[in-house]
């Protein structure tokens, strides 16, 4: 027994391992062994076992268990007997595994995340909503509801959402330093993102806003995309006569630009005209669309800059929150706003459809009577406030889009 264990000793890990598979797997080495070694027989669990951590075939035969025994099957006394058992090992492995899986699902949600705060989510909300009430415009029937004119929605919004992320992706690669002061949770502000990486999503996701675009053979929705394109790439990038969103005026005029006219008209026009072929021929619903989103839009402008106003001031933007103050900014948003509010109001009450009416009337009034109490709580000069009612006036401009296709 002595001269058996002290042979498998010298073995090499990996010969010794692959020797007592062959005695375990093989019958024919039986007799052999037992003629050999008398009326004592070996029982073999031949387990190769492989460290988890490094790959290596581990120094001893560790997963071999020779249990030598008498010919009835009782342990012989007094004799050595090697049991290293395979079962640490394998826990060891189970539990290396499970935390690498856990690792990976972790890093794999970080970027999720990461590429959700990336998109804006506020502003991919907004275009989802927006093209898709201005999309239900021009359908008349139930029967305009056909795959051609599902398909037709489809590539409008995928353009207008790649073109969106595209634009707020080259936004935050212009603005990392000012995001460090303004909005530090950023990916790229935080570190959660390279600029290689940003370089590449934005890059990627013009390229398939324009690849939709070109297939789409829409002249409407390859306008809207250019001129967006060339909007957002006006507003951010830091070059000579760009770089927009240092002045108030052009600023304001980029976003009220996209946000009332581009997607009221272009997208219009795109199922009408190109999808329905129908004869281009603006509604009254359309028209009071692109009214009321410029005013709604001109208040989105004017308002994002209050919260952004200590990193805006320190890098020279002179947004229209540094020039006037963040107390009249934000009472001309108000005001802004009750006014859009009193004349749909009054556009809901001029309706000859009684139904139109009620829910023009009565919408509306509802937005206008919640805007006005949360103003009345709303402090100023309280910063951890100030995102919030950003994030309520984003949501005014969600249900507008509801109300819309009644007007």
């Amino acid at each position: 027994m002595h001269q058996v264990t002290s042979s498998a000793a010298t073995l090499r890990p990996a010969a010794a391992a692959a020797h007592a598979l062959r005695l375990s797997t093989d019958h024919r080495e039986g007799p052999k062994i037992r003629a050999r070694l008398g009326a004592m027989k070996f029982s073999l669990t031949g387990h190769l076992c492989v460290a988890a951590s490094t790959g290596h075939w581990k120094s001893q035969v560790s997963c071999l268990n020779i249990c030598p025994t008498r010919a009835t099957g009782r342990p012989r006394k007094n004799s050595s007997v090697l049991k290293v058992r395979c079962w640490v090992a394998a826990h060891h492995q189970h539990n290396s595994n499970a935390q690498r899986f856990q690792t990976i699902g972790i890093g794999i949600a970080k970027i999720l995340h990461a590429f959700y705060q990336f998109c804006r989510p506020h502003t991919i909300f907004g275009t989802i909503i927006g093209i898709t009430s201005v999309s239900l415009l021009p359908v008349k029937s139930l029967d305009d509801f056909t795959l051609t004119v599902l398909w037709g929605f489809l590539e409008a919004l995928a353009a207008a959402l790649c073109m969106n992320i595209y634009v707020v992706g080259l936004n935050q690669l212009f603005d990392i330093e000012i995001d460090k002061v303004n909005k530090p949770t950023l990916p790229l502000a935080s570190g959660e993102f390279s600029v290689a990486t940003a370089v590449l999503l934005v890059v990627a996701f013009l390229a398939m806003s324009i690849s939709i675009g070109i297939r789409s053979k829409s002249a409407p929705l390859m306008c809207a995309l250019l001129v967006s394109f060339l909007l957002g790439s006006a507003y951010s990038i830091n070059a000579p006569l760009l770089r927009w969103k240092q002045h108030a005026f052009l600023a304001a005029l980029c976003i009220i630009f996209v946000r009332a006219v581009l997607v009221q008209l272009a997208f219009f026009a795109h199922m009408q005209q190109h999808v329905l072929k129908r004869p281009l021929a603006p509604t009254r619903s359309v028209v009071f669309a692109t009214c009321f989103m410029c005013c709604f839009s001109s208040v989105i402008a004017l308002f994002k800059d209050i919260p952004d106003v200590d990193g805006d001031r320190y890098f020279g933007i002179q947004s229209m929150t540094v020039r006037l103050g963040q107390q009249r900014v934000y009472r001309l948003c108000i005001n802004i706003l009750m006014t859009a509010y009193a004349a749909a109001i009054l556009v809901g009450a001029s309706s000859t459809n009684l139904y139109q009416k009620i829910a023009i009337v009565t919408g509306h009034g509802l937005l206008a009577s919640t805007l006005w109490q949360r103003a009345q709580q709303f402090d100023i000069a309280n910063k951890e406030c100030i995102s919030p009612f950003y994030m309520f006036i984003w949501k005014l401009f969600y249900a507008e889009y509801f109300l819309i296709p009644f007007v």
